[in-house]
């Protein structure tokens, strides 16, 4: 187990830095912005079924706004991620979703020096297997270290642990895992998005997150009380904003409502 703490020291430095005209560049944190990060773009009316509604209303009317996304094959998820995890420094490598590290985009597969696509919402949590689907949504799947995708394995999210020696930051127990700080409200959304866009009418399991860890091949995710404090703690910036762009125009043609507006998972849960 371990205590947590903020980079409060190296912000305050840039802050300083800044007030003096001394410009800056962004630390490791800029491998986390996809290329052509902008501010998200809600086509007019979007969202117009959800409006007023609150509870299991909000959630069918955002059901039906966004169940008839197109699916990939598990094989075009590859590409996908090359776009949708593009490294902005160099476009040829992609972001690893819990190191925060970049690796050539063409070096994917399932050797231990290769990343490979790690389902966030993890596949036995419903037996969805990688048919088109559950188990090819862009709004769950993220680039991976193949070691890193095992140390997480299928486990639930949640606080506490040992730190995980390939990806610093990120923590795991036996029953859980913990992702570092800056990615934590990113995977939240994922997983809340998941639990609308699959809810048993379209021969997948009704997934569902609850809050507990320990779900095994049920087909829930845990835990919700620490999925929604990391959602308020880890809002959406423009680097999830413009991901989520970049899923609409150009793969599934759908949109995560949890980004777009962070207020609805309060009001669902």
């Amino acid at each position: 187990m371990r205590a947590k703490s903020k980079a409060t020291v190296l912000t305050a430095a840039g802050a300083a830095l800044a007030a003096v005209g001394i410009a800056i560049a962004p630390l490791a944190s800029s491998a986390d912005q996809p290329v052509g990060a902008t501010p998200a773009e809600i086509p007019a009316g979007y969202y117009d079924a959800a409006a007023g509604k609150t509870g299991p209303e909000l959630h069918s009317a955002l059901h039906g706004i966004i169940g008839n996304g197109e699916h990939l094959t598990y094989d075009e998820v590859w590409e996908a991620l090359k776009v949708t995890d593009a490294d902005p420094a160099n476009a040829a490598n992609v972001v690893l979703i819990y190191s925060g590290t970049t690796m050539p985009a063409d070096n994917n597969g399932g050797g231990q020096d290769q990343w490979n696509r790690e389902h966030t919402w993890a596949q036995s949590h419903g037996d969805f297997g990688t048919s088109p689907g559950p188990g090819t949504d862009l709004f769950h799947l993220r680039p991976c270290e193949v070691g890193v995708n095992s140390t997480r394995g299928n486990l639930d999210f949640d606080e506490g642990g040992e730190e995980v020696p390939e990806a610093p930051g990120n923590f795991v127990d036996e029953d859980s895992f913990e992702p570092r700080d800056a990615i934590k409200g990113d995977i939240a959304r994922g997983v809340m998005y998941m639990a609308v866009r699959y809810d048993g009418d379209d021969g997948f399991a009704d997934l569902e997150p609850n809050d507990q860890v320990g779900n095994d091949s049920a087909p829930f995710m845990g835990k919700l009380s620490v999925l929604l404090a990391w959602h308020t703690a880890d809002p959406p910036d423009a680097s999830e904003q413009a991901r989520n762009d970049m899923v609409f125009d150009q793969f599934q043609h759908n949109r995560n409502p949890f980004i777009d507006h962070p207020e609805y998972a309060d009001a669902i849960w």
